[in-house]
């Protein structure tokens, strides 16, 4: 009789690019890194932290002021959601090995050339995070800044969670792709063979989001309906397409971005630079939107499985996850961009959308206290396997 693998109680915690809120999971995890989600909580951003979040994002006055306050205020809503999920559990804060507390990432320039004399690189990713104080209020152990030791290691420190995925969803002898479509798009593909490779694809949210704000007046377009009643304009996709992330993105790995690249800035400076936006409806733009994000996302799930050398033209699955799982002309538009691949959410293999990236983190969280590394290689770039995060003690 086989003895169960003892299990630990580890807190993810993730506030991604879509600037939307805090997703909290408490989870169970055993010695073989099996994860159980035992409890879920979402707690939305306040209007004005979802503002200087987004304002962090471009250069601007007084950036390190607001920084410092916008990782006061995250300590605290990490705390309210880290007290909810002990309640919902009935768990003490003692019964809780550790926290895994991403950040808000505000900065992403993985490949920075310096201004100053000596190293003619200096990669870096800025979360904004206040570990030390979410360890003060929360009497737990705390595991932040994931992403510095794999850029350290010469890594683009993104994506983290194609290891996860693989742990997860990975299946002998098929080939699985995982997409997270948060703001910003990220692919893993789980060859069948036990290969793995992963990358940012592009947008996923975010530009349909600033679309939606601007011409509906609210945060986001519920479902994709209003994009879904559009007409993708295949000129204005083309352009899109034409730009040098997506012209490049397949021909190097790894490949990683974020709001630095894919902004407000970037969307009215290349719709300007398109000689019939004039024409379009602005329904028709968020429809084509939607396409750009499924036609990156697509292609570059494609390219990796030829990176890793299946047989395979497409994965036998494709399993979207992050709030871009409930839009539902996202969804469509992929399955049609992946017509011999069946496309459906993580919810249906056990994982709820929402809870995956915070899964992922108590997982790397989880990592750190056992001494195991957390990047693949494969995704990252990183020269070898390295542990990740630092320690905030109790």
């Amino acid at each position: 009789m086989t003895t169960p693998a003892p299990t630990r109680y580890f807190i993810g915690l993730m506030s991604g690019t879509s600037l939307d809120g805090v997703d909290g999971v408490l989870c169970q995890i055993n010695d073989h890194g099996d994860v159980q989600v035992v409890q879920h909580v979402h707690e939305a951003f306040h209007p004005r932290t979802r503002e200087v979040a987004y304002t962090l994002n471009q250069a601007g006055h007084n950036e390190l002021h607001l920084a410092a306050q916008l990782g006061t205020q995250l300590a605290h809503d990490y705390s309210a959601v880290c007290r909810q999920l002990l309640q919902a559990h009935d768990l003490s804060a003692s019964a809780v090995c550790a926290i895994g507390a991403h950040g808000q990432t505000v900065r992403h320039q993985p490949e920075a050339a310096s201004t100053l004399a000596g190293d003619a690189s200096v990669g870096y990713s800025v979360q904004v995070n206040h570990p030390a104080l979410l360890a003060e209020h929360t009497g737990i152990d705390v595991i932040a800044d994931f992403r510095a030791r794999d850029l350290a290691a010469g890594g683009q420190g993104a994506p983290l969670v194609p290891a996860f995925h693989r742990g997860v969803f990975g299946r002998a002898g098929v080939d699985v792709a995982v997409l997270n479509i948060g703001g910003i798009a990220n692919a893993s593909v789980l060859a069948g063979n036990g290969g793995l490779a992963g990358c940012d694809t592009g947008p996923g949210n975010v530009l349909l989001d600033l679309w939606a704000q601007q011409h509906l007046g609210t945060p986001f377009d519920t479902d994709g309906a209003w994009g879904g009643s559009g007409r993708v304009a295949p000129a204005l996709l083309a352009h899109f397409l034409s730009d040098p992330f997506f012209q490049h993105n397949q021909a190097r790995q790894p490949s990683s971005t974020g709001r630095d690249d894919f902004n407000a800035t970037w969307l009215h400076k290349t719709l300007t630079a398109f000689p019939a936006v004039e024409a379009l409806e602005a329904v028709d733009v968020q429809a084509t939107l939607g396409a750009l994000t499924a036609q990156s996302a697509a292609t570059q799930v494609r390219h990796l499985l030829q990176h890793l050398h299946t047989i395979s033209t497409e994965p036998a699955q494709l399993l979207v996850c992050g709030g871009g799982a409930y839009n539902q002309q996202l969804m469509q538009l992929l399955q049609q961009a992946l017509p011999q691949t069946h496309v459906t959410t993580t919810d249906t293999v056990g994982l709820p959308v929402l809870q995956v990236e915070a899964a992922a983190f108590a997982w790397l969280a989880w990592c750190f206290v056992t001494h195991r590394s957390g990047n693949a290689i494969q995704a990252t770039g990183a020269k070898g396997p390295r542990i990740l995060g630092a320690l905030y003690p109790k």
